[in-house]
């Protein structure tokens, strides 16, 4: 894990600016503590900061191959660089180091930019090609590592993070407004725009090539399954599959030259990674879990009860909500973007905690899109199916009757009833994007101050694209469309929030050829009537405890809401509510003082809603008015004292 920048210039007798470049790479010192290097050639500069993994002694970056006409700098692992190495080095290629870079440079030299269809592994790389005067950009597949660029009309500027690239002092920071309804909805932003204008993201399973003769062109070269496969097979012959697969994901993703070990929530994909990898090496592992003080967002208990059965060396950090929210201004600066999910926030505590002991972990992140195991796929399944069944039995006049009573029935009874199929349209737009949007479109155009936004995009664009374009039911494509949308945003979580501690997490369910085979399966093996990951139950049965294997899943729910209601209600005063918040003109004030209101009063549940909003808020303080991350949180205003 590390960081990297670059800058290459669109005229070649203009020398690139090291100072620049310097700038850039040592505001990614986080992502690399344990080293720095710097290479520059006339208009073209790139540079690192390393967190050392494998060959610790060697692996230095940038890197060249044989005679210097190719140089690379990379972020991540390659974990099947040892099998590509006799074949490289059969071709001529002479290695100098160990490590899992020099064999991107010695594939780039064989493959061009079909290199990264070889590669197993996590990654976000540059090559710069002398011969051909041309950049190379790639991401991994599944998005699993970051990487942002910046093209204006004097040069393209790319970077692990956005800060680095602001700081390259060749873009002003500035609020992409268009993205704001897509935010309030999803969390996230599903395309390749961010939250400052002019900078992009090179999405998942891409690359980017570009020259000053050829300007910039960007080539798709991974994809999910095109079809399911239906091939009948019996449960123990598909959870036979999952488990062969999973432990081949887990042992390649425990190839380091320095301590690792595992974050344990006490859910049932890390107690999974926790049992299999007990299993591969040598010792104790070390696991590391983290809590809040509120018992109903406290799995803690659970947590120990895997470490105990995996005899594991076990540490655990309990998070104030003093902690929680002083840590917020420092943890969206590190993020860059307001941050999606509060859990975001614990991530960073007990990443701090493990990179006491160990520099790499490994996560169970990605699983519940893949294995269906979230309670919105199946509530979505179910109001769908149940609703094909209504409209073909109930005449439309009772339909509709019965729409219009649903306001009328006891508030929290209508409020559930108006979310089924009763109350909602067919179609994923309706069941499975509006149903759980933080703020859905008809609360939207009440509370944005400009309803062109809403009109001008449909914040649910990218995401519907994705669920067409997937095979299977309804099932299928909501894992495939979140695959590509909701994840990659979780990815980025985990990526910003350990790498904030010099951390290196890896997410052996996000290996490619596993997650190729599981999503070509049928969603009925994974979602069995009301029990959601089925198969996976199946595969791990004999390394969980019974207790994890049937407990209710509970993700970690911060409780912000109550927070937000009690002691630090001051922040919602100051930065939902305040002249500062209020004079940017976003959001109407009397929509955002009735949302405080029937929150604070406990007549509706916003703590969600107003969480984005502070996000939004603290996130402009810092970027746009250049506020200080120390004084953001601290004023007057915003005492919670």
């Amino acid at each position: 894990m590390c960081g990297i920048v670059g800058i290459a210039g669109l005229n070649p007798l203009e020398p690139v600016d090291e100072t620049r470049l310097k700038i850039m790479r040592d505001v990614l010192r986080h992502r690399g503590p344990d080293g720095e290097g710097l290479w520059t050639e006339a208009h073209v500069g790139l540079g690192f900061r390393r967190l050392a993994i494998i060959d610790v002694e060697g692996g230095a970056q940038p890197m060249p191959n044989e005679d210097g006409s190719v140089w690379v700098v990379f972020n991540g692992e390659i974990y099947n660089h040892a099998k590509l190495r006799p074949w490289l080095e059969a071709r001529g290629h002479h290695y100098r180091t160990r490590s899992d870079t020099e064999t991107i440079v010695h594939l780039y030299e064989e493959e061009g930019e079909r290199c990264v269809e070889k590669l197993q592994g996590m990654f976000a790389f540059a090559v710069w090609d002398r011969p051909r005067q041309r950049l190379l950009l790639a991401r991994d597949r599944l998005g699993i590592k970051p990487l942002y660029y910046a093209l204006t009309d004097r040069e393209l500027v790319f970077a692990s993070e956005i800060k680095a690239i602001l700081a390259s002092s060749g873009l002003a920071p500035a609020l992409n407004r268009a993205i704001v309804p897509e935010f309030l909805a999803n969390r996230y932003v599903a395309g390749a725009e961010t939250f400052f204008r002019g900078v992009m993201k090179l999405l998942p399973g891409r690359t980017l090539t570009w020259s000053a003769r050829e300007g910039v062109r960007e080539r798709r070269y991974w994809r999910l399954p095109a079809e399911v496969n239906d091939t009948p097979t019996t449960p123990v012959e598909a959870a036979g599959m999952v488990r062969a697969g999973l432990e081949a994901a887990v042992r390649s993703h425990l190839m380091s030259d320095v301590p690792l070990g595992l974050f344990l929530s006490g859910g049932l994909d890390s107690s999974a990674l926790a049992g299999l990898m007990s299993r591969m090496v040598k010792g104790p592992i070390r696991t590391f879990s983290v809590g809040l003080p509120d018992a109903d967002a406290n799995e803690l208990n659970y947590a120990q009860l895997v470490a105990r059965a995996v005899g594991s060396v076990h540490r655990e950090v309990v998070v104030s909500p003093g902690e929680f929210f002083d840590a917020l201004p420092r943890l969206i600066r590190h993020e860059d973007e307001p941050i999606a999910f509060t859990s975001s926030v614990p991530l960073y505590f007990v990443s701090r905690l493990a990179a006491e002991d160990v520099k790499v972990v490994l996560t169970g992140e990605g699983a519940d899109e893949l294995f269906l195991g979230y309670h919105r796929y199946r509530i979505t399944h179910w109001n769908d199916r149940l609703g094909r069944v209504y409209r073909r039995l109930a005449p439309s006049g009772l339909r509709g009757n019965i729409g219009r009573s649903l306001g009328r029935l006891p508030r929290r009874l209508g409020r559930y009833a108006t979310r089924t199929f009763l109350g909602l349209p067919p179609g994923p737009r309706h069941l499975f994007y509006e149903n759980f949007a933080v703020f859905p479109t008809t609360l939207q155009q009440s509370l944005l101050a400009d309803p062109e936004l809403l009109a001008a995009r449909d914040p649910y664009q990218e995401a519907l694209e994705r669920y067409a374009d997937a095979p299977g039911g309804d099932l299928d494509r909501m894992s495939h469309a979140d695959l590509q949308t909701y994840l990659v945003e979780l990815l980025m979580k985990q990526d910003q929030m350990s790498m904030a501690a010099s951390i290196e997490s890896r997410v052996p369910f996000l290996d490619h050829e596993f997650v190729e085979r599981v999503a070509a399966m049928p969603g009925r093996t994974k979602l069995r009537g009301w029990q959601t990951k089925a198969v996976l139950r199946a595969a791990i049965q004999d390394v969980v405890p019974r207790a994890i294997l049937t407990r209710r899943k509970m993700g970690f729910p911060v409780p912000v809401g109550r927070w937000l209601r009690g002691p630090f209600r001051p922040l919602v005063d100051e930065l939902v509510l305040g002249p500062r918040a209020l004079e940017r003109g976003l959001f109407d004030p009397a929509a955002l003082r009735r949302l405080a209101e029937a929150h604070r009063s406990g007549a509706a549940e916003h703590g969600d809603r107003l969480w984005l909003l502070i996000n939004l808020e603290l996130w402009q303080r810092m970027f746009l008015d250049g506020e200080d991350v120390g004084d953001v949180l601290h004023g007057p205003e915003t005492s919670c004292a």
